[in-house]
C-alpha cells in the first residue's frame, strides 16, 4: 500500500509547515522591515549598550523591536532576558497579579510553564482547545479567569485543536479577554503565529530561530509592552543592542533553514512507514515541541537506542531543540509532556529532529544503533 501521510497516527494533530517556497518569501518580508527601520550605517553597526537615554534602552534594540512589531504586524515588540520561558513569565506578570485565574488547556503543562504558574501565584481553570463548543461555554459563562492562555505546539499527542478557531472563538465570545500564545517552535514555520491569528500576545524564544542565547520576544498590545518595558529599567535587564542585532540578523536565515528541516521529518517518517528499518512498530509526525518523527519500537529500549545512537553521530539531547548549534541529528526521548500524556513512551518512543542533515542520515544512524540495542 502507497504511504498516506493522511492514515498516519495523531495526523490531525500536526501542524501545516511552510514550504521552501513560502519560506524564502517569508525571509524577503522580514529584510524588507529591516530596511524600513534601519539606514545602511545602522544596520552594518553591531549594536549599542546600556540604557540610551532616548528609549531607557538600546537605540538598536529598539529598532529591532519596531522592525519585529512590523514584521508580525502588532502595535509594539520587546526583546526580555529569560528566552521563551521569561518572555512568558514577563507578559503573565504584567497581565496578572498574585491570585488570578487564567484559561489553560487541559493537557500535561510544559515544565517551565507550569512552573510559571506556581511562580506568579496564578489559578487556572482547564478547558479542552479540541472541542470549541466547550471553549465558548467556558469563555462565555466565566466571570473570574482574565487571560486565556494556549500553546501554539501540541502539548499531547492527541491535540487537534486549529489556534485560528480557538482564539476566535474566544475573542467572538469575550472580546475583552487578553489571549496569550506560547508560539514556541512554530514562528517562522508555520503559516502564522497567535498575533497573527487575532491573539493579543505572542511570545517566543530568539534561541529557536537561530538566535543568541536567553533571549525571549513578546510582541501585541502597546500599553503593556511599555509596562512591562518601563518595569525592566536595570541596564542589566537590558537586551543590548548587539544581542538584538544578532537576533534579527539570524532570524534572516530561519524560514528557508527550517522549511528544508520539515520536508527531511517528512522524508524520514515516509521512510520508516514504508520499512526501511527493522524492529519499529510506528512512526508519525507530531508537532512535540517542534515538530519531529516519534517513532514507536517494537521492543522497550528506547533509553539504550538512544544512548547508542550518541556513538553513531546523533545528538542525544538538544541544545536548544532548534538552535544555531544543532546541525547533526537529535534522537532524544520523547517530550516530558508526551510522556505523560501516554506514559508507555518512556520506553518505547523516540523523538527524531533531522536538524540539519538528510533523511538517509538520520536513518543510517538509527538503524545502527537499534541493531546494537537488540543484541545487548
Amino acid at each position: 500500500m502507497a504511504y498516506d501521510p493522511s492514515q498516519l497516527k495523531y495526523a490531525d494533530s500536526v501542524l501545516p509547515s511552510l514550504t521552501v517556497q513560502e519560506a524564502e518569501q517569508l525571509q524577503f518580508k522580514l529584510v524588507e522591515k529591516m530596511s524600513d527601520q534601519f539606514s545602511g550605517d545602522e544596520f552594518l553597526s553591531m549594536g549599542d549598550l546600556g540604557v540610551a537615554p532616548k528609549y531607557k534602552k538600546p537605540e538598536q534594540t529598539e529598532k529591532v523591536e519596531r522592525t519585529l512589531a512590523s514584521f508580525f504586524g502588532t502595535e509594539s515588540a520587546a526583546l526580555v532576558r529569560g528566552a521563551g520561558t521569561g518572555a512568558i513569565r514577563t507578559i503573565l506578570s504584567t497581565l496578572l497579579a498574585p491570585g488570578d485565574s487564567m484559561f489553560i488547556h487541559t493537557a500535561p503543562v510544559y515544565t517551565t510553564t507550569k512552573d510559571t504558574i506556581r511562580l506568579l501565584g496564578l489559578e487556572t481553570k482547564a478547558i479542552d482547545c479540541n472541542d470549541l463548543a466547550a471553549v465558548e461555554k467556558a469563555v462565555s459563562q466565566d466571570e473570574t479567569c482574565k487571560v486565556f492562555y494556549i500553546q501554539h505546539a501540541r502539548q499531547q499527542p492527541t491535540d487537534t485543536y486549529d489556534l485560528k478557531s480557538v482564539i476566535h472563538t474566544v475573542k467572538r465570545s469575550r472580546p475583552d479577554l487578553p489571549v496569550v500564545v506560547d508560539d514556541n517552535y512554530c514562528v517562522m514555520k508555520t503559516h502564522g503565529i497567535g498575533v497573527e491569528y487575532g491573539a493579543d500576545y505572542s511570545t517566543f524564544s530568539g534561541f529557536k530561530v537561530l538566535g543568541p542565547e536567553g533571549i525571549g520576544v513578546i510582541t501585541g498590545k502597546e500599553k503593556e509592552m511599555k509596562l512591562l518595558q518601563r518595569r525592566n529599567y536595570s541596564g542589566g535587564g537590558q537586551v543590548q543592542g548587539y544581542e538584538a542585532m544578532e537576533l534579527l540578523r539570524m532570524m534572516t536565515f530561519a524560514p528557508v533553514s527550517l522549511a528544508t528541516q520539515n520536508e527531511q521529518v517528512e522524508e524520514v517518517c515516509r521512510q520508516l512507514n514504508e520499512g526501511a528499518i527493522n524492529r519499529i512498530e510506528n512512526a508519525y509526525m507530531a508537532n512535540a515541541q517542534s515538530k519531529n518523527v516519534i517513532v514507536e519500537l517494537l521492543d522497550p529500549n528506547a533509553p539504550e537506542v538512544i544512548k547508542l545512537s550518541n556513538a553513531y553521530g546523533a545528538a542525544t539531547h538538544p541544545v536548544g531543540a532548534e538552535s544555531k548549534y544543532e546541525m547533526i541529528p537529535m534522537i532524544y526521548h520523547v517530550s516530558g509532556s508526551f510522556i505523560e500524556a501516554q506514559p508507555s513512551l518512556k520506553v518505547y518512543g523516540l523523538r527524531i529532529n533531522p536538524m540539519k542533515s538528510g533523511a538517509s542520515t538520520v536513518l543510517k544512524i538509527l538503524d545502527k544503533a537499534i541493531n546494537a540495542a537488540a543484541k545487548q
